[in-house]
């Protein structure tokens, strides 16, 4: 069912006002020295852009569990997986700029590694990297769909194996021997493109390239939705059975949102990576695939713009409540979880459109 305060032209507007403001932020940063009224920190510009991949994320979960009733407790894999493949061209950029100085990363150098594994080869290339963060998580996505939705599985039992997936990468990232940094992960970049990662005009560009892909990713999840294709989807939500009654096979459609949500979510990731200068196998771990379902559910499921308004509401909170109270995150998110699950069901664009529609 589509939300209709969603698409009207209020919102519309609302969206174009919070898009132009967002884009004002790194170029704020810009424009006016440090200490000007004006000037917009560097490290808000960095904040910001990283809420921006947290709902590129949640906006990609929203079309499997908000649209087709998937409810995947394994996105944070997709996440971290599209964060590699860019990490692995932001590491050979690094060039002999490293500690030890060499043509390997330093992780390998401090391994005893002589050459690069196979599976790093042509990582050298942005190109062949960018095409790395769509493939990987788009082919898991799509075998392990496979073979899950061919076997029916769905609803809790679903959730639980794409729990495990997740938890099964983490620990094989976690090892050395796999290639890619172990428990460090990647860190220290120095470039992308030939510029410096660390300089603001690269800062404000990596900014601007994520607002414009999550602006973008919303108005083709939207055009999805919208078409037949989203009906079908919204059918199988609703009532799987009867939609293969009526001749339709529910096996393609939902592996095809279930890759395309895994798809957006890499290069969720991928933004991320260069943004926040490090991936390592923690992005990986279930809670923070668990943390994805709660943005959507605390913005609103099945809204499109609930769970991008959740991801930025949940991670503000979170960088306030972190750096004020830091050991009671944990138990204030699970406590936020219960209170939307028990009084807004419908989450935060659910409220809204409960307020307009009793102001009416």
């Amino acid at each position: 069912m589509n939300h209709p305060s969603l698409f009207s032209r209020r919102a519309w507007s609302g969206i174009a006002v919070c898009c132009a403001v967002l884009a004002a932020l790194p170029l704020l940063n810009l424009a006016f020295a440090d200490g000007h009224p004006l000037h917009v920190p560097s490290y808000m510009v960095s904040l910001v852009g990283k809420f921006m991949c947290y709902a590129l994320a949640a906006l990609a979960l929203d079309m499997v569990w908000g649209y087709a009733g998937i409810l995947s407790l394994g996105h944070g894999v997709f996440f971290a997986l599209g964060a590699y493949a860019h990490g692995m061209y932001l590491m050979r950029a690094i060039g002999r700029e490293g500690v030890y100085q060499s043509d390997l990363p330093d992780f390998m150098v401090f391994l005893d590694w002589k050459t690069y594994p196979w599976f790093w080869s042509a990582t050298d290339s942005f190109w062949y990297c960018l095409a790395l963060v769509v493939l990987v998580p788009g082919v898991l996505a799509f075998v392990f769909g496979y073979f899950a939705f061919r076997s029916r599985i769905k609803g809790v039992y679903f959730s639980i194996i794409t729990q495990a997936m997740t938890y099964a990468f983490m620990l094989l990232f976690f090892r050395n021997n796999t290639g890619f940094g172990g428990n460090n992960g990647f860190t220290d970049f120095k470039r992308i493109l030939g510029y410096s990662i660390s300089a603001p005009a690269t800062k404000a560009t990596l900014y601007l390239v994520t607002l414009a892909m999550l602006a973008g990713s919303l108005l083709l999840c939207r055009w999805i939705v919208k078409s037949k294709l989203g009906r079908v989807l919204q059918a199988v939500r609703d009532s799987e059975s009867r939609l293969m009654f009526i001749g339709y096979n529910p096996l393609w459609f939902k592996l095809f949102v279930w890759t395309l949500s895994a798809v957006l979510c890499g290069i969720a990731g991928a933004l991320y990576v260069p943004q926040v200068g490090i991936i390592n196998p923690s992005e990986m771990s279930p809670a923070n695939s668990i943390e994805m379902v709660i943005w959507a559910a605390v913005g609103g499921r099945g809204t499109l713009l609930g769970p991008i308004i959740g991801a930025f509401s949940v991670n503000g909170l979170k960088s306030w409540f972190t750096g004020a109270f830091p050991n009671l995150w944990l138990f204030a998110l699970g406590l936020i979880f219960i209170l939307v699950t028990r009084y807004l069901p419908q989450g935060i664009a659910g409220l809204a459109a409960r307020w307009r529609k009793e102001q009416a």
